[in-house]
């Protein structure tokens, strides 16, 4: 199992609008071949702040299935004009 880590700054205020495009954008990660779980976190002491952690089977389902995957466009187009900055992704066993 690879656990995917993603720490998200999402735009001052817009907090709410991302739980809610969030809500929808799970139903396409946990779709994904490969996919185990997935959690996200609220930060306690920044506002805007989250962590994203998502269990794959291995890394390629995550860089290679999802990444490259016409559903990954959905993901885009939903959550990724929150992020500022662009989130830093890594990957631990």
């Amino acid at each position: 199992m690879i656990l995917e880590v993603a720490v998200l700054n999402i735009k001052k205020g817009l907090s709410k609008d991302f739980e809610k495009s969030f809500h929808e954008a799970q139903k396409i990660i946990s779709s994904m071949k490969g996919y185990i779980s997935h959690e996200l976190k609220k930060s306690l002491e920044h506002e805007d702040k989250y962590i994203l952690l998502v269990s794959w089977e291995t890394i390629e389902d995550h860089e290679e299935g999802f990444r490259k995957s016409e559903a990954y466009q959905e993901w885009k187009k939903l959550l990724h004009h929150f992020y500022e900055p662009f989130p830093i992704v890594e990957h631990y066993r």
